[in-house]
């Protein structure tokens, strides 16, 4: 709508006495356009974009109703408030052109207060509803920026706790990488389970791609001569390593408090204390069985140890996919498929390629 110079009014009548008194009645404060027959005024109403159009409704070859219907299938043109102007007997029609998208009617013999007075309503209600649609799209812009900017910095919190982790133990950089596309994989293979599509919302499993690699944040708290040892551990040495899940949970749950309980680090705290959980309840720190483990966590329990098979360690080799897959799926004395949720270990066989093609992706080139 033209605010900045004075409204466009478009009159549309075959009648030159209906013209000349709206002329006389609206042409001070308004500049007028005018047609004398429905083609012209569309043509009009397409190029020249009235604020208002006045149209009456009997006219040859093109009458008033089909015009306002043209008006309103265009999309150029379906904006512009239409006010039909009618003789006193076609008010039963009345009807028609409101379902045809007309604002209002105006009835003759013509009273010039009264046609100001409408035009005048009519235009600010336009003025009004442009304002509302403007600041509409101003707020949306605001929640645009406002959501992009909150992933920015969830994204580059993840990112400074991840890399934390990475300057303890040089081995956790690829790992972390791997592990979180690995989760990712399962959950999309996982969405459409009737078991887990509530919880497995695209936004939700974007969420655990970004937190898997907090995983392994409570390493931090492991004393080097633990975390770095090479060589096996001791059962003193092991207990004191598998406090890694509480160290993480603690540390994640103190920054939550900050944030709120719905805050994005929530798939991060579960997935940090429970992924070496185990379906058959011989996991720590809890001995958790069953779905008593976060979904997250459960996901990520799989990954982590798929990675660990597949991974050289100063203690042991790394092992092919294939021996990998073997383990994970038929055990080998310390790895065993009662060890993972049926569901996740069912997808996880289902696309195990997929699982090759990440570690190959997300290996150093040797």
């Amino acid at each position: 709508m033209k605010i900045l110079k004075k409204p466009t009014i478009l009159v549309v009548d075959d009648t030159a006495s209906n013209i000349d008194i709206l002329l006389e009645t609206l042409g001070n404060e308004y500049d007028i356009m005018v047609a004398l027959d429905g083609e012209t005024a569309l043509s009009q109403a397409k190029e020249n974009q009235p604020d208002v159009i006045l149209l009456d409704i009997m006219m040859p070859e093109m009458d008033g109703y089909e015009v306002c219907r043209r008006l309103k299938a265009n999309k150029r043109t379906t904006e512009i408030p239409v006010i039909f102007v009618t003789a006193m007997n076609e008010l039963v029609d009345e009807e028609k052109g409101l379902e045809l998208g007309a604002i209002d009617y105006i009835t003759k013999p013509f009273s010039p207060p009264i046609v100001k007075a409408r035009v005048k309503n009519h235009l600010l209600l336009q003025l009004a509803k442009e304002a509302v649609e403007r600041q509409n799209d101003i707020l949306e812009e605001k929640v645009i920026e406002r959501t992009r900017e909150l992933m920015v910095t969830q994204d580059v919190t993840i990112q400074c706790m991840a890399s934390l982790a990475e300057t303890r133990d040089m081995d956790t950089g690829d790992h972390i990488r791997r592990t979180q596309f690995y989760v990712k994989a399962i959950a999309e293979a996982l969405k459409n389970n009737i078991e887990f599509s509530k919880l497995l919302t695209k936004s939700n499993i974007e969420l655990m791609y970004k937190s898997a690699p907090l995983h392994d944040i409570g390493k931090v708290g492991v004393p080097d001569n633990i975390l770095l040892k090479e060589g096996p551990l001791t059962k003193e040495e092991f207990e004191e390593m598998k406090r890694h899940t509480v160290y993480g949970r603690d540390a994640l749950r103190e920054a939550e408090k900050m944030l709120g309980t719905n805050s994005f680090l929530r798939f991060a705290k579960e997935i940090a204390y429970s992924h070496h959980e185990k379906w058959d309840g011989t996991g720590y720190p809890e001995g958790l069985k069953g779905i008593e483990i976060p979904l997250p966590g459960r996901i990520m329990a799989i990954a982590d140890v798929y990675d660990a098979l597949i991974s050289a360690r100063v203690y042991k080799p790394a092992l092919p996919h294939e021996r990998a897959l073997e383990i994970i799926t038929k055990g080998d004395g310390r790895v065993m498929p009662e060890h993972f949720d049926p569901y996740v270990l069912s997808a996880f066989k289902a696309i195990s390629e997929d699982f090759r093609q990440i570690a190959l992706k997300y290996s150093p080139k040797q």
